[in-house]
Parts: C-alpha cells; structure tokens; sequence
C-alpha cells in the first residue's frame, strides 16, 4: 500500500524555459495513449482497491506521468549531462546510452555528454577511470553488442566524494542505470546534492535482470533474459527425453524473484517443475519433491526442472559470505539438487541420467532482443525528459503500461517478487502439472 505522499516526485525549481520539444507537442492531439503532464496515473487499477481506500477522488494515489514537459528547468545550451552504468551486466545497457545521448543531442541539444566508467568507481579519484566523450559518432552502433561501453562495477562509493566529482566537471543532469543497490547509491547521491542546495537532477533508469525492482511492470533486459533461458530449457527437455528416466535441470538468475524462471518455464511449455525463492520446497517424504519428481520419471519417462538460483536456500549451509554490493552470496541450488536427485534416484532403482544446464552467465551478456531495444529506448527517452524538467530522486518506470516517475525511496523500499497467489503463478501450476507444494 501507498500513499498520495510517497508518490510526489522531487524538482529542482520552477521550469521557465520553453522546451524544444514544443513543436512537437503543440501538434499532437489528446487521445487515450498520451498523458498530460498535469495529470496522474492511478496507482489502482481495480474497482475494489480504489473503493477500498476510501478517499476523495483528489486523494487517491497516482504517479506523475512521464514524458516531455512544455516548459522545462534546464538551458539545454549550457547543460552538461553524465551517464553512468552499475551491478551486473544486463541485456539493454548499450541500448539506454545511445538512446540517452542522441535524445540529448538531437531533440534537446545537449552538446556536453560524459559516460563515467566502471559503475561509481568513475567517480572517484583513487580508482582513476576514465571519463568517455559520448557523442552520437560514439554510440551509433554500441546497441548491437551485449554488455556496456562504459564498464560497470558493485558497491558503493562516499556520495560526498561523488558530488564533488560531479561539480568539478559541471555536470547537471546524471543518468544511472542500474538496480536497486544502484538506485539507493543514485538516492545519496541526491540527498548530497540537496543538503548542498545544489542544481543536480539524478534520474535513474531501472535495471535488473530478476525483474525484482518495485513499482515497475517490467525492467528491461527481462524478456531477452528469459527467451534465452527458455532456448536453454528446450534443449534440456531434448536431452531429458532422449534417455531413459532422463531429467533435464536448469538453473536460472533469481536471487530473491522467481520471475525469469516463470516466464522462461511458459515460454516453451516443456518444464515440469519451476522452483522459485518465494515457494518454499520441501525434499523429502511422500509428497516432497524428490518423491513427486520419481513418479512423475517413471509415469512418464522423464523430467525437467527449471530453478531459480535462490530458491531453498534453508535447505543450504549458509555460506557467510557477501559480495561487493553487500549481498549474501547463496549455495549452489543448482549443483545441491544434482547431487540429491542422483542419490534419490540410485535408491529408487531408476537410471542415472541427469543433465545439469547453469547458463545464468551467457544470457545477461547477449545484446537485447526488439522488444527490450524499442524498451530501452522509450525509458531512456523518458528519462531525459524528466532530467531536463528538473526532476530529481526519480526513475523511470512503466506502470500498468504507462510511462510514469517513481520517486526512488518508494522503487527501493521493498523488492518485488512472484505472488505465489497471483496468477503469473498460477499459469506456472497449470503449465507444469505441479502440486501447489511440496510437504
């Protein structure tokens, strides 16, 4: 649950210049698929939440739409804009840097554009990164490969040290492309700016391959992420049924969100188990998942198994191990099941012939599909309108299919995850023919 409060974006001051998107704006008629920028997109989209509420129209909950604004804060013809990208690599990331430097060159004029390089780490003087010159030449063809020109790293650095990188060089609008641990270094670095009454908007553009920030339909890389997982996936369904009492086990990117291993599970329909961090799993006993796996080989000669990487995590020794952005490293579900299912298998009589696919790796470092390139694109377009009106502490987001800005201590505040009484869930039951639980 929101409030109206949480929902209302930061800016830098009164917007007085006239935007050079106003020709095309003053053309465009009113239609269902635009927004104006005075209006607002309900956080509800059912007639029983918005009942529930219980509040005057002029009370109920909405996000400040996206999109360009007819005035805005910053003189393009002064403006000097920065970009950065963090955590782990992505599909898109290419994409959201060209697609951030030629709106600001072309349609805002924005002539002075920076790329810091590996993450927060370009920002500090000890680490000694390079600052990269973007200019349309730059980054005409970057959108054709994976990863990110720009270099990326985890963990955080001091914000104080970070905003004074930032008015050394002039910057006035930062774009950061990343996750949530990204966002909350993106959110410091706000604050710093404010407590120095500064004129620095930070706008983030949300990534994460879990598809695990909050208040955001989808992030992009998402849907390349899991078609790749799915081609995977069919081919450990070829492997599975091509020997007897074969299993097929996949591991996909989930720490906490099972999502890439739902959609990827749908994508082909040949998974007939899908283990997720949100469904609690339960080895052992008449209707626990190694006995459910047995009969479901011998009734029908094989199986596959799509899990999330952080998924029965309790059934692990904990590893007591972070890594650079402060995260638990998990154990290896993965391999931990491998071992399991053969010594089931060894003590039911059946065939040892498991084959064991972990292609987490190979698939965040593809370049995007269309879907996710046309995505990137529109966020990163979004993105600068926000900047250039002086919007700050925000990211882009789409939410119920518009574009909308998401102050970022709400985006951070808790990670979304598979409702395992939503129906994204219930497809992944009706799809596989697995029982609701494992006890």
């Amino acid at each position: 649950m929101v409030n109206l409060e949480e929902l209302v974006v930061k800016t830098l001051g009164a917007c007085r210049i006239d935007s050079p998107m106003m020709p095309l704006l003053e053309a465009r008629k009113r239609s269902y698929y635009n927004v104006d920028e005075n209006d607002r997109v309900l956080f509800d989209d059912t007639a029983s939440a918005l009942a529930g509420r219980g509040v005057s129209p002029d009370q109920i909950p909405g996000f400040e739409p996206a999109g360009p604004r007819r005035k805005i804060f910053f003189d393009p013809s002064k403006t000097r804009a920065g970009i950065v990208t963090c955590g782990g690599l992505c599909p898109g990331f290419n994409d959201v840097i060209r697609a951030l430097v030629m709106e600001l060159h072309f349609l805002y004029g924005v002539k002075k554009i920076q790329g810091f390089c590996s993450g927060y780490q370009g920002f500090i003087a000890k680490h000694k990164r390079p600052v990269l010159d973007l200019t349309p030449q730059s980054v005409s063809q970057i959108n054709e490969h994976g990863g990110t020109i720009l270099g990326s790293s985890r963990g955080q650095q001091d914000p104080v040290e970070m905003v004074d990188c930032l008015e050394r060089m002039g910057i006035n609008v930062l774009f950061v492309i990343g996750g949530d641990g990204t966002l909350r270094g993106a959110h410091a670095i706000a604050d710093e700016v404010a407590s120095r009454g500064g004129k620095i908007a930070v706008v983030g553009i949300p990534k994460t391959i879990d598809n695990d920030i909050n208040f955001i339909d989808q992030s992009f890389g998402f849907q390349t992420a899991f078609s790749e997982a799915a081609e995977v996936i069919r081919a450990a369904h070829v492997e599975a049924k091509a020997a007897p009492d074969g299993v097929g086990l996949v591991k996909v990117m989930g720490r906490h969100s099972g999502f890439i291993a739902c959609y990827a599970s749908l994508a082909h329909n040949d998974a007939n188990f899908v283990l997720i961090p949100e469904v609690p799993i339960a080895l052992d006993g008449p209707n626990g998942f190694l006995n459910v796996l047995i009969r479901r080989v011998r009734a029908s000669g094989h199986a596959v198994i799509v899990v999330a990487e952080g998924a029965g995590q309790d059934l692990l020794s904990a590893t007591n191990q972070t890594d650079a952005s402060g995260n638990v490293r998990f154990g290896d579900i993965g391999l931990f099941l491998k071992h399991k299912i053969c010594e089931a298998f060894a003590g039911a009589g059946l065939e040892q012939n498991l084959k064991y696919f972990d292609p987490s790796y190979s698939i965040r470092s593809v370049k995007a599909n269309a879907f996710d390139s046309v995505y990137c694109l529109r966020l990163a377009h979004n993105a600068v309108h926000a900047a250039m009106a002086g919007k700050t502490d925000v990211v882009v987001s789409r939410w119920h299919g518009r574009f909308v800005l998401l102050p970022i201590p709400l985006a951070v505040r808790d990670r979304h995850s598979v409702d395992p009484n939503g129906d994204l869930w219930l497809s992944v039951l009706e799809s596989t023919g697995q029982p609701p639980a494992f006890s």
